[in-house]
Formats: C-alpha cells, sequence, structure tokens
C-alpha cells in the first residue's frame, strides 16, 4: 500500500510565496511519476506540476508556468512545490499525486485519472 502525505500549504497573501511537500512511501517503482493537482470549489481538478523518476525536466500547467517550481529529491519519492507570485484565483485544494513511469511515455501526465495514488489534499487559500 503507497501513502501519499502532503505538507505545506495555509493563508498567504497575493504576490506571496508558500511551499508545498509531498512524500511517497510503501512501494518501490522503476519508474514513477509525481504530480500536483489542484480543485477548487465547483472547479475540475486541474493539473499544476509533473516530475519523473527517472528524468529531470518537469512539466507544468499554463496557468502556472513561471511562478511555480516542482523539485524533487533523487533519493527518495518526494517532491516540492514552490509556488510564488501568489494569485487569489490560485485558491484551492492542492493534491499530490503518484503514477506509474508509462504516463510521461504515453505523455498524459496532465490527466488526474492516470494517477494511482493520491493524497488527502491540503488547503492554499490567497488572500488579496
Amino acid at each position: 500500500q503507497v501513502q501519499v502525505v502532503e505538507s505545506g500549504g495555509g493563508l498567504v497573501q497575493a504576490g506571496g510565496s508558500l511551499r508545498l511537500s509531498c512524500a511517497a512511501s510503501g512501494r518501490s517503482f522503476e519508474s514513477y511519476v509525481m504530480a500536483w493537482f489542484r480543485q477548487a470549489p465547483g472547479k475540475d481538478r486541474e493539473f499544476v506540476a509533473a516530475i519523473a523518476w527517472p528524468g529531470t525536466r518537469p512539466n507544468y500547467g499554463d496557468s502556472v508556468k513561471g511562478r511555480f517550481t516542482i523539485s524533487k529529491d533523487n533519493g527518495v519519492p518526494t517532491v516540492d512545490l514552490e509556488m510564488s507570485s501568489l494569485k487569489p484565483e490560485d485558491t484551492a485544494v492542492y493534491y499530490c499525486a503518484v503514477g506509474k513511469g508509462q504516463i510521461l511515455l504515453r505523455r498524459v501526465w496532465t490527466l488526474w485519472s492516470q494517477y494511482d495514488y493520491w493524497g488527502q489534499g491540503t488547503q492554499v487559500t490567497v488572500s488579496s
């Protein structure tokens, strides 16, 4: 059984920064993808960023490019999401997800249905 645990989140003013962290444990994969999605009230779950093992190139959703940075610890399945220049529209519950490496090969990292394991989510609220 894979456990996915997020930390970070909270309340921040517009223009500020926040860091989220996610750690996965319980199983090992030869290759896998860890990603962040977010969901605001009344909206669909939205792809934020993803990064793969092995590999170094991250992928970002259009709405966060240039403002968010995803990074990983090569030794353990852990990812951070550094969020800067935050806007009120970034307010959402942020979820960490883990999926098999084939997500990258099939180029479907933006599709939440492709991921197998999810965290409980952490609230990010950006005030104007």
